[in-house]
């Protein structure tokens, strides 16, 4: 069964969510301290000068995490390195967590005493077939229930899925189709203590993604009704869609059970060439109670640096 971790399908949100694997043979590429591929590479280094070829890569020592009130994630698939490498720099910069796995990686972080604070779903990650479809349902809830009883005995507390893209259909025939797919299967997550999250992504990057307005998604949270339904805020796909990011995530904080963090424009580094000031963002999603995880899902510019400096800004 292909995965979304096979490393010949075209380097992309779409097929890499599962995971960016480092192809055997493939050219090393120095690139601030990161081992990539060569498909990795163009997607990380269209606006990066590249390291001076035989410097030694750097690494930084010691761990990025001070405070720890907001427990971070690292999300696999963009990071640019295999999951066992990532594995060990989550633990060196003491981040507990790296997300969007496939169960069937589970085993790579939990030698290292991690977890994994967002599942993907078993299978090719497709983003635009969803809930949103009742002829979906049947394959798309399987696979759900799969990674839900995965997740709970691994003791971790997400699920991720996806509304689907429009098509043609309203947003209230997609919403009432995803409210009817979802409480099929809500109740089996809140028997094993498993919270499933759908993301917020733009349809500017996300063409007729559906679930692509924060208030669309609490709707849905509503209709399902269960504490064990939540959305996933991704905070760069809103802040394309909506802006306002601050006063959304206050007045929206019941309904979120996941973060995720990437610079506007360029889903790439949290610094001053973006204009997503996440300093202030952590700290407001701090004050609203919230105990979950941020996910940070960028595509880094500078390698562990990069990476490093994302996780001590957001460290609030």
């Amino acid at each position: 069964m292909t995965t979304p971790h096979d490393p010949t399908r075209k380097m992309t949100r779409r097929t890499l969510l599962g995971g960016l694997a480092i192809t055997a043979g493939a050219a090393a590429v120095p690139t601030s301290g990161l081992r990539l591929d060569a498909a990795s590479k163009a997607i990380l280094d269209q606006d990066q000068t590249p390291e001076p070829i035989g410097k030694p890569a750097p690494q930084s020592d010691g761990k990025a995490v001070k405070n720890g009130r907001l427990k971070q994630s690292l999300c696999f698939w963009c990071m640019g390195m295999s999951l066992e490498e990532l594995s060990l720099l989550a633990v060196r910069f003491g981040v507990p967590s790296i997300e969007i796995l496939t169960t069937d990686k589970f085993p790579t972080i939990q030698k290292h005493g991690l977890v994994c604070a967002m599942t993907h779903l078993p299978g090719p990650a497709v983003i635009n077939k969803g809930l949103n479809r009742i002829e979906h349902h049947e394959s798309y809830l399987a696979r759900m229930r799969a990674s839900i009883d995965a997740t709970a005995e691994a003791g971790f507390p997400n699920v991720i899925c996806f509304s689907g893209n429009r098509d043609g259909m309203s947003d209230d025939e997609g919403l009432a189709n995803c409210v009817t797919g979802i409480k099929k299967i809500v109740g089996h997550a809140e028997k094993r203590g498993v919270t499933l999250c759908m993301e917020l992504l733009n349809s500017k990057d996300h063409k007729d993604y559906m679930c692509d307005k924060t208030t669309w998604g609490v709707e849905l949270v509503k209709q399902v009704g269960s504490d064990r339904f939540k959305l996933l805020y991704d905070i760069f796909h809103m802040q394309r869609m909506e802006g306002d990011v601050i006063n959304t995530i206050r007045q929206y904080k019941d309904y979120i059970g996941h973060y995720h963090t990437a610079g506007n424009p360029g889903r790439s580094n949290l610094d001053d060439t973006q204009e997503l000031q996440y300093g202030p963002i952590c700290k407001a999603i701090l004050e609203t109670g919230y105990t979950g995880y941020l996910g940070q899902e960028f595509r880094p510019r500078g390698g562990e640096k990069a990476i490093r400096q994302a996780i001590e800004l957001c460290d609030v």
